[in-house]
């Protein structure tokens, strides 16, 4: 998967379609991100230690990868990314502009 943790994302598709924001977890095994600001919905949860009124939260749910695309802020351009080697290191890189992609926690 080539998008990280940490990572800012365009969303291309869907209802929330333009919204740029960042990834705040990833699910490879369902090929799916969890984006700040994105598919938000209202859960309802039961009361707790922690919260003990309970109540309806809003909680931000997880969107195919596929429907995002990293997000380049020097060029305010959603690109496709790929990887190349520099230095030894293999490093990940927007197609459009050819510059190294920043940030992404692993």
């Amino acid at each position: 998967m080539k998008i990280k943790k940490g990572d800012k994302v365009k969303v291309i598709t869907g209802s929330d379609k333009g919204t740029i924001g960042e990834v705040v977890a990833v699910i490879p095994a369902k090929n799916k991100v969890i984006v700040e600001g994105v598919n938000v919905a209202k859960v309802s949860q039961k009361p707790t230690q922690a919260n003990p009124d309970g109540g309806i939260v809003s909680k931000e749910m997880p969107i195919d990868a596929s429907n995002v695309m990293l997000y380049d802020s020097k060029s305010k351009k959603a690109s496709r990314v790929g990887f190349r080697e520099e230095k030894g290191e293999k490093v990940r890189f927007f197609k459009k502009s050819g510059t190294t992609v920043k940030g992404g926690k692993k």
